[in-house]
């Protein structure tokens, strides 16, 4: 298996970009009181991020993608978070592999 340098190098950047956001939180903010509301939004940043990235996948409009989002949806109103992910995975994965494209 061999990796395109364009595609090493975006992984590279995207994960500097990810380590930057993080430790530049911790450097603005590491020695201050937070309320519960900005901590509240500091703690779901993160899924922000993931659904923005993971969503335009899901305008494609095909059927095993759309029935996983909905699984997965449907998860995470009763699940915490690892569950949900691994049920979305899971399912995402399942779904691929017997529903046609």
């Amino acid at each position: 298996m061999t990796l395109a340098p364009a595609t090493l190098a975006a992984i590279l950047l995207m994960a500097l970009a990810t380590y930057l956001t993080r430790i530049g939180g911790y450097l603005l903010l590491g020695n201050r009181t937070l309320s519960p509301r900005v901590t509240t939004v500091m703690d779901t940043a993160p899924g922000c991020v993931l659904i923005s990235v993971i969503a335009p996948h899901f305008a494609t409009g095909h059927p095993a993608d759309l029935i996983s989002l909905a699984l997965t949806a449907l998860a995470a109103t009763r699940l915490s978070l690892l569950p949900t992910v691994l049920i979305g995975v899971a399912s995402a994965g399942l779904l691929r592999n017997f529903l046609p494209v």
